[in-house]
């Protein structure tokens, strides 16, 4: 990741704005969106969540604040990272809800067909939620659904041709912009981190009873 500190870096669509820009930084001015390198040696600017961790075991001595320096940080990736990846699927054309349905048909492999019920227990949605997500990918064309060969109750999803275009093209997108924001680590680090998470969300999911994971990245 970037540290936002200083170095200079942006395109000029004029020589006006060009002019413009020279006299802010005379000045010692930002420039909106400008994403300046911290220098070699510079201090990192100061962290929240150690200072929310010190301001708590300062006013309340004995209480734990080791969860802080954790929980905290996912909170806010989680946001940030949620935020992001809407914008993303905003810009292929693609909602959570059809991209996680589409995800778990063509992770399954070929054929890409699955039951109703099987699809509604891997996304781990009611029934009535598969139907909405199902009725209206059906409608944009990117599954169909058919009877059970000699089980007339059971229902089959398909991906279509166009839902197999859309969804690859969708989780290439996703997948590379979310390399993107984890490449600060490097890849000794992220298989770290990965790992401690894993640990992190099995004990907790053993521990409130929950074991609900859904999208694109869900291992």
């Amino acid at each position: 990741m970037r540290d936002i500190c200083w170095a200079p870096s942006i395109t000029f669509r004029s020589k006006f704005r060009a002019e413009r820009t020279i006299r802010r930084r005379a000045r010692g001015k930002r420039l909106r969106g400008e994403v300046r390198l911290r220098p070699p040696g510079a201090p990192h600017p100061p962290y929240p969540v150690e200072e929310i961790a010190a301001a708590w075991e300062r006013e309340r001595p004995g209480t734990p604040v080791s969860s802080i320096g954790i929980v905290t940080p996912i909170w806010q990736l989680a946001k940030l990272l949620g935020d992001d990846r809407r914008r993303v699927l905003a810009g292929a054309g693609m909602d959570p809800a059809t991209l996680d349905l589409l995800s778990v048909l063509r992770r399954s492999g070929a054929p890409y067909t699955l039951t109703t019920r099987e699809l509604s227990r891997r996304s781990l949605v009611t029934a009535g939620a598969i139907s909405q997500r199902l009725t209206r990918a059906e409608r944009e064309g990117l599954v169909t659904r058919r009877p059970g060969e000699g089980r007339p109750r059971t229902v089959l999803v398909e991906l279509t041709p166009a839902g197999h275009e859309k969804v690859e093209a969708t989780v290439g997108q996703v997948l590379h912009r979310e390399a993107e924001l984890i490449d600060g680590l490097t890849p000794a680090q992220q298989k770290q981190l990965a790992g401690l998470l894993r640990i992190l969300l099995q004990d907790t999911q053993r521990k409130l009873g929950d074991d609900r994971i859904s999208q694109v990245g869900e291992g």
